[in-house]
């Protein structure tokens, strides 16, 4: 186990299940203090134990990101105790399409529209905005957004809001980027390509047939699907004190489209 990011207290969330949970464990193997959080109490619980299995530090907690005072009960939490009294590490990896599929838009309704917004892009406005005041006192932080080659391009599923929704959280990544650069914290963003990582993208996958499948993977360079920890690679380097001079970046990790 390396021990690069000991001393330092990373907020994880979606870690329940698929990218953050690998995130979490990737971290928690490396030193971090990591705090997961998600509303699935049970697979949080797993997650919290594996990364303990591993000899990593992990606490979970059960948070909906899209409310605003719990988000900053969280963080004055992990503050009172971390080191730095600060948040170093913050990972938003909780999002995704909330169990919906693709309609014609004359049918998505306002409530359906605003759910996938409320945890895909407030949830990362709220998260950052509690915690930057201690980076900033700090002098340092890392902010990294999961979003989706949806927000570059269009979403397969074919959900105007999840498109719509992490093309926000990149506009969100360049405009925090320039706004916290002074005090030395960065803000990327990481853009996943099609990975079988839940019960959502599990289900995706096999409404395509076996046809649609091998379409899809034709179109990657690399001919095959990636994988959660593919993305929790890019995390630890965006965390790294090595990506330190890089800020405002999106990053696909799709195989190559």
């Amino acid at each position: 186990m390396t021990r690069e990011f000991e001393g330092r207290a990373a907020i994880v969330t979606g870690a329940a299940h698929g990218f953050g949970r690998a995130i979490a464990r990737s971290l928690a193997r490396r030193g971090a203090e990591v705090w997961a959080c998600d509303i699935l109490e049970d697979e949080l619980t797993e997650t919290v134990r594996l990364c303990e299995d591993e000899g990593g530090a992990c606490r979970g907690r059960r948070v909906d990101v899209s409310d605003r005072s719990t988000v900053e009960a969280f963080v004055r939490e992990i503050e009172a105790g971390a080191p730095s009294r600060a948040v170093d590490i913050l990972v938003h990896s909780a999002g995704g399409v909330l169990g919906q599929v693709g309609r014609p838009l004359e049918q998505v309704t306002p409530a359906e529209w605003k759910a996938i917004f409320e945890v895909n892009t407030d949830g990362a406005f709220w998260l950052a905005q509690a915690a930057a005041p201690g980076m900033k006192a700090a002098g340092r932080g890392r902010i990294i957004f999961i979003s989706s080659g949806a927000g570059l391009g269009v979403s397969l599923t074919g959900i105007q809001a999840y498109a719509s929704a992490k093309a926000a959280q990149i506009g969100l990544t360049r405009q925090l980027a320039h706004e916290l650069g002074p005090w030395g914290i960065t803000v990327n963003n990481i853009a996943p390509g099609f990975v079988r990582s839940n019960p959502t993208t599990e289900r995706q996958w096999e409404s395509y047939g076996a046809e649609g499948q091998r379409a899809l993977v034709e179109r990657i360079a690399l001919r095959r699907l990636g994988s959660p920890e593919d993305i929790a690679h890019g995390v630890l380097f965006f965390a790294s004190d090595e990506a330190g001079w890089i800020t405002g970046q999106v990053l696909s990790i799709d195989g190559g489209k």
